[in-house]
């Protein structure tokens, strides 16, 4: 399940990384960029892959928190240690009644 919410994360964001390169790219220059003043003395693929993976970052915390909100009361609130061995203050009993 944890590779499975790994993927809805990563391969949405891959996409969009793509496209906003695409995007921001057929308008800007890598050339022309500038950093607190000074040119930017990178080469083109440097540019153009970093900016990748700062869009996919960015993406991919967009896509994540997607995931996060998804989550059901019952996921976010259940209890990762098994009935047994809960401690008291893990779960209620009602809670522990349903796993």
């Amino acid at each position: 399940m944890l590779l499975q919410r790994w993927m809805w994360i990563a391969w949405p964001a891959f996409l969009v990384a793509g496209l906003m390169e695409m995007v921001v790219f057929a308008l800007v220059d890598p050339a022309d960029l500038h950093w607190l003043g000074a040119a930017l003395n990178w080469s083109r693929p440097a540019v153009y892959t970093v900016a990748f993976f700062v869009f996919w970052g960015l993406a991919m915390v967009s896509s994540a928190l997607t995931t996060l909100l998804s989550l059901s009361p019952f996921e976010v609130n259940r209890c990762p240690v098994p009935v047994g061995d809960r401690p008291a203050s893990c779960c209620s009993a009602s809670a522990s009644k349903s796993d």
